[in-house]
């Protein structure tokens, strides 16, 4: 590899000394760089998205920010296919694999073509007759319908694979993919689960039932949800966010498909830790 695509997290490398000095350091061993500055207030379907697969002629893109950078970096370059690799300028995360004291090591390495790359599933959702259906969103992490506006508990009604499976009373519901399974569905009391397995997490947040739990189905499962009536008002809303991006509104009847997606995102690895291990690192 010696072609670099880089985005940096405005807010991670505010004076982007961090970003000139990875490029320096590139440009240096002969290599070719150039770079796209990221403002989260810009994050969605016209910032990253908007960068044409020509735009990026790269072996690599390196991350600069934390995990929220990387996964949104990796779902909207997912259809480019160029590989990714995080530099986590920030708080503990479980995806970027590199940091500032191992960032230049690593740019050796990969120049050495002495890597591997590892396919995440990623999922899509769309909203039939909605914002969005003239083309499903995708997500690297999780897919969120949760409640809008009133303090009141909302109905889901939880379909899969065109069944009835059950309805939830609950601030709103997480459909995580593997790769998610470390982050809000943790913290709603979700499995973590390897990120290389082909599954689907179905975690309901806060849910009125004590004995509510997670689903884990199949990959290929098709999996539908409706927000259904609580009151005869029928003015129940919910917003669905896709990686805490991309608002969508539902009101009572409305529903929100999701399923697995066609692309992938293609994460570099460079070390050998093993899941267990990274896992039991970041839990120590």
């Amino acid at each position: 590899m010696k072609q670099f695509f880089i985005i940096t997290n405005e807010h991670r490398d505010r004076d982007l000394s961090v970003t000139h000095s990875v490029q320096d350091y590139i440009e240096a061993k002969g290599g070719k760089s150039s770079f796209y500055v990221s403002n989260k207030s810009e994050w969605g379907k016209h910032s990253l998205c908007s960068l044409k697969n020509q735009d990026v002629e790269a072996d690599c893109i390196l991350v600069l920010g934390g995990d929220g950078t990387l996964v949104r970096a990796a779902r909207d370059m997912a259809r480019n296919g160029v590989p990714l690799i995080g530099v986590n300028l920030g708080t503990l995360g479980y995806l970027c694999e590199l940091d500032m004291a191992t960032v230049f090591q690593a740019i050796d390495r990969l120049f050495e073509d002495l890597y591997e790359v590892e396919s995440r599933m990623m999922i899509e959702g769309i909203c039939p007759g909605g914002e969005n259906d003239d083309e499903p969103t995708m997500a690297l992490n999780d897919i969120v319908i949760h409640r809008a506006g009133s303090a009141q508990l909302i109905n889901l009604i939880l379909m899969v694979n065109g069944e009835y499976l059950t309805t939830y009373s609950a601030d709103g519901m997480i459909i995580s993919t593997p790769t998610g399974s470390t982050g809000y569905s943790m913290s709603a009391g979700g499995p973590i689960v390897d990120p290389r397995s082909e599954l689907l997490l179905i975690t309901p947040i806060n849910p009125q039932s004590f004995t509510t739990r997670s689903i884990v189905v199949g990959a290929d499962a098709r999996i539908e949800v409706i927000l259904s009536k609580r009151r005869l008002e029928q003015d129940e809303e919910a917003e669905v966010t896709f990686d805490g991006d991309h608002f969508l509104h539902l009101k009572v009847g409305d529903r929100i498909q999701v399923r697995k997606a066609e692309a992938s995102a293609q994460v570099l690895r460079l070390n050998q830790l093993s899941f267990l291990q990274i896992l039991r690192k970041k839990m120590t």
